[in-house]
């Protein structure tokens, strides 16, 4: 199985090698894609296969559980920042009609006595899966730090100092998301697992799903088919990004759609982690983006500001 056409593929290897022809190569096909698609498959990434396996069934498990217990760790005054999301509650930017979906959030560890741990609440535990958040913070660290590496690239792509974003996603914001779509049992009047959308962080990480849906809008109009494989991730530029680039590297619209009438039975699992930065990071168009050709496309803002505003755009805040 391969990536269709479109969605070019890199291996993190040639960026972390040392070598410096392969770093730089790496850089250059990264940024491109990143120009041209705003989505590549990343091979040889810091989350190994074993850890995948063990959070996707420990999620699967959750999911499964009686929704009298999963409601138990549904938040509602955190705005979903935490813990489990019951099902329809999340639609995309301009819709009304809920996704056909249930999540929960795995949101950042503060270990280091950062003062920005009072800002987050903190992870909630599901007593009934004593491996649950184990596997959950694993991953979400492996995610982190590969992410990490894909920013340094970008950064030198950018021409900025290679480690320009450390410092503003070091106890960033990030959001690790096991997603449930469950089985179709009726006609859906208009909503599909999840809307077109464009995601609100820098980057998005996505682990490889349980079935097939992924569908991104490439620049001719057509929606073409990913699957993130079990060895690779799917990662993708958020509107975060886009906005710090001035539209340089471009924040992709994708959706899950339906599957066949004869798989609707067919439940559907899905993981990406969304890499935000610290809530002050300043999202101001670069220097660089900006020019007597490149119009200014955005008014200054913080990370932070930005996304209360998508939360109330998406249904989470009210």
């Amino acid at each position: 199985m391969s990536y269709p056409v479109g969605v070019p593929s890199v291996d993190l290897a040639d960026f972390t090698s040392g070598d410096n022809a392969r770093k730089a190569s790496f850089v250059q096909a990264l940024g491109s894609a990143y120009e041209d698609v705003g989505f590549v498959a990343v091979k040889n990434h810091l989350l190994n296969d074993q850890l995948s396996e063990t959070l996707y069934a420990e999620v699967k498990k959750f999911f499964a559980l009686p929704d009298e217990i999963k409601l138990k760790y549904e938040i509602p005054e955190q705005a979903g920042q935490r813990g489990y999301t019951s099902f329809g509650k999340e639609h995309a930017k301009g819709r009304s009609e809920g996704d056909l979906k249930e999540f929960w959030h795995f949101g950042q560890y503060v270990e280091d006595g950062d003062a920005i741990g009072k800002e987050y609440p903190q992870n909630v535990a599901v007593d009934e899966l004593p491996n649950f958040n184990q596997a959950g913070k694993e991953t979400y660290k492996a995610l982190q730090e590969t992410g990490k590496h894909m920013l340094r690239a970008i950064a030198l792509y950018l021409g900025l100092d290679e480690f320009y974003f450390d410092a503003k996603i070091h106890n960033g914001n990030s959001i690790l998301r096991p997603i449930h779509y469950p089985p179709i049992t009726h006609e859906p009047k208009s909503a599909v697992r999840a809307a077109e959308h464009e995601d609100i962080n820098l980057i998005t990480l996505l682990m490889g799903a349980s079935a097939d849906g992924l569908q991104v809008l490439n620049k001719q109009g057509e929606w073409i088919s990913v699957t993130a494989l079990p060895e690779q991730l799917v990662v993708n530029v958020g509107d975060m990004l886009q906005r710090l680039t001035n539209n340089k590297l471009k924040s992709t619209t994708h959706r899950v759609v339906n599957p066949p009438r004869e798989f609707w039975g067919t439940p559907r699992y899905s993981i990406p982690f969304f890499l935000h930065p610290r809530s002050e990071m300043r999202l101001d168009c670069l220097p660089s983006c900006v020019s007597s050709e490149l119009n200014l496309h955005y008014t200054p803002i913080s990370a932070g500001e930005y996304l209360n505003e998508r939360l109330l755009e998406i249904g989470l805040k009210k």
